[in-house]
């Protein structure tokens, strides 16, 4: 009795599909436990550091509550910096994961300490809530209700904005607590206006630089003189901005730099890398093609410079979303609610969120790295650094007004940014039909190279994140309260 071949190819691949399922749920339950062990970790720290008396054991849980919020933020927000790397195969996944890692810690440990600030007393006032259990339980609703919202945004594929989900959690709470009056409209209002500002600044920016590589390097007959030419002057530009971000927040504490000073290190360290780059890229640029993919060959180091960058800034800003309730509930129950803007974090609470952000980045990040990287419009190397640059800079001015903007937003604004310009471009760019018949010629005209299934997706998350975070927030804060306390 003979087997037919293609019976036996069916039969193989089902075997091979299975197995490949099985090594993916064994991952998975892999990743769990190690996420659990770290929480358990942290429980202990906790409990044996800081869990004396009655207050201390609300440490503890806001601890450990506050390691599984930065996990979170590792697994989901940290995708938006790292992803077009991935996705423009500049880096690979595993590469991309220890440079983010690495860099995400030493911005949350340098710089982080302003941005939690803001989150901790800059939208609920303490004076509004001067019972010192009251701001607790609020603080508590708010980091739990945020890090639920945004682990079941992880689970589901979305990327989310955690800076939408810990600031919805903190207003519902604080309303709940103490009544809308509670609440700072004013810093509320500017920062919902930075949640609508940061994505047209990142697609804008993004946009305007890959718009000038097509010009002065893509469009250019000669393209290796053009690369020679610019491409020094953009990682120039990169480098200068990480110099000032790093004098004005990493080394503050030791050294405060004035205006003057500050743009004196930013623009003498671009020269220096100018200086630097300009042979480096002449002879990168020896015996490559005058092509546009050789160019784009040119920017894989500078993106993985430019990525890098963005996970140091993204570090110092989000750190604040893990750390911030966390640090408000510390210091509560250490000192007096009205007193907590005048005590200093402590350094316990930051390595929390920068080890809690790099752990769930490595367990649980490569999921949406991948759909930020690859789902929303393909990008190559030079479409992937304008976009970590953009978001870069983006991130950077952000932190420097010490407002808690989304990365989320930047970063795949950014993407769309890149996105709809190569679309624009492409159909309607001058002979883009004239040779083409008039079926063809309307084919190209409708040409989408931004996926609006995604668009309307992450759209459609970005908007229900604070409602849906402020609800569960409130709900939380008036079940626990109650139960407590009443």
């Amino acid at each position: 009795m003979s087997i037919e071949p293609h019976k036996v190819d069916v039969d193989l691949k089902k075997v091979q599909s299975f197995r490949a399922g099985l090594a993916k749920e064994h991952q998975s339950l892999t990743n769990l436990g190690m996420a659990i062990i770290f929480l358990v970790l942290v429980l202990l720290y906790a409990a044996f550091a800081q869990g004396n008396g009655h207050l201390g054991m609300f440490v503890v849980a806001a601890a450990v509550v506050g390691a599984y919020m930065a996990m979170n933020i590792g697994a989901n927000d940290v995708a938006n910096n790292i992803g077009p790397a991935v996705g423009s195969r500049a880096m690979t996944m595993v590469g991309a994961l220890i440079i983010a890692a690495i860099f995400e810690a030493s911005g949350a440990l340098i710089a982080g300490g302003d941005v939690v600030s803001t989150i901790q007393k800059g939208i609920i006032d303490p004076k509004g809530v001067e019972d010192k259990m009251v701001f607790i339980w609020a603080m508590m609703s708010a980091l739990l209700a945020a890090a639920l919202w945004l682990n079941l945004a992880t689970w589901f594929g979305a990327p989310v904005s955690t800076t939408h989900s810990i600031v919805g959690g903190v207003v519902g709470a604080g309303i709940a607590a103490a009544g809308a009056s509670s609440v700072d409209w004013v810093k509320m209002g500017a920062i919902v206006a930075s949640w609508v500002i940061s994505p047209l600044m990142g697609g804008l920016i993004a946009a305007g630089f890959l718009l000038f590589i097509k010009k002065m390097i893509l469009f250019k007959e000669d393209k290796l003189a053009a690369s020679r030419t610019w491409v020094p002057v953009l990682v120039a530009i990169m480098t200068g901005a990480f110099a000032m971000y790093l004098v004005m927040k990493g080394l503050k504490h030791i050294w405060h730099a004035g205006p003057g000073m500050l743009w004196l290190i930013a623009l003498g360290t671009a020269a220096i890398t100018w200086v630097i780059t300009r042979p480096v890229i002449a002879g990168a640029c020896r015996g490559l093609e005058n092509r546009r993919k050789s160019v784009a060959t040119l920017f894989t180091i500078p993106l993985i410079g430019s990525a890098a960058l963005l996970s140091f800034a993204h570090g110092a800003n989000d750190v604040a979303n893990a750390v911030g309730p966390l640090a408000a509930i510390v210091t509560a129950a250490t000192g007096t609610v009205a007193g907590t803007a005048k005590i200093a974090l402590p350094f316990w609470v930051m390595v929390i969120g920068a080890l809690g952000i790099s752990i769930g980045l490595m367990l649980f990040g490569p999921k949406l790295i991948r759909t930020v990287g690859e789902k929303i419009t393909k990008l190559n190397q030079m479409r992937a650094f304008c976009v970590a640059l953009s978001a870069a800079i983006t991130v950077i001015a952000a932190s420097w007004l010490g407002l808690p903007v989304s990365s989320t937003h930047i970063a795949v604004g950014g993407v769309f940014g890149v996105g709809f310009l190569r679309e624009y471009l492409s159909n309607n760019s001058n002979g883009n039909t004239k040779k083409l018949s008039p079926n063809v010629a309307r084919t190209r005209e409708r040409r989408r190279l931004v996926r609006r299934r995604e668009l309307l997706t992450i759209v459609a998350a970005w908007v229900i994140t604070v409602p849906v975070s402020a609800l569960v927030s409130a709900a939380l804060y008036l079940a626990l309260y109650h139960t407590f306390e009443g």
